[in-house]
């Protein structure tokens, strides 16, 4: 199954895998560094209330 790039959907590069290009891998790095994707968290105070 070949695998697709998660930001063109183009068939990736072995290169750049998971990605089909630099570019593509560069605009993935920006997205993280801007904080445009966020991983889910438990506020801090939710956390106090369980200790």
């Amino acid at each position: 199954m070949k695998s697709v790039c998660p930001i063109c959907k183009k068939p990736s590069v072995e290169a750049h895998k998971p990605f089909c290009s630099e570019r593509c891998a560069q605009v993935d790095l920006g997205r993280w560094l801007t904080e445009s994707y966020a991983l889910p968290a438990r506020p801090e105070a939710e956390d106090d209330e369980e200790a």
